[in-house]
């Protein structure tokens, strides 16, 4: 319990670090204004490109999870049997 106390104070206490300065927030669009440092997206293709790339990882990360967990393979011919079956005189 002290464990998670202290990750999620170290996480907090990070997160009230990096938020954005006076003249960043100026510059910012109204849903990042608080959040970010820096110049704001440049056009709304940045806020397509972006939602585009998060579906991306999202997919890959929960495929990557699923076949991580269940990989699935049964069949007795599966590449991964030559590596497993190897005899005992390695031949």
């Amino acid at each position: 319990m002290k464990r998670a106390f202290f990750l999620l104070a170290a996480l907090l206490g990070y997160g009230l670090r990096t938020m954005a300065c006076p003249l960043c927030e100026k510059q910012q669009p109204k849903i990042f204004r608080g959040i970010t440092h820096g110049a704001g997206p440049q056009s709304d293709w940045d806020y397509v490109i972006v939602a585009a790339i998060a579906v991306v990882v999202a997919f890959t990360t929960w495929y990557s999870v699923k076949f991580l967990l269940r990989p699935g393979e049964q069949s007795g011919t599966h590449i991964k049997r030559l590596i497993l079956n190897i005899p005992e005189d390695g031949l």
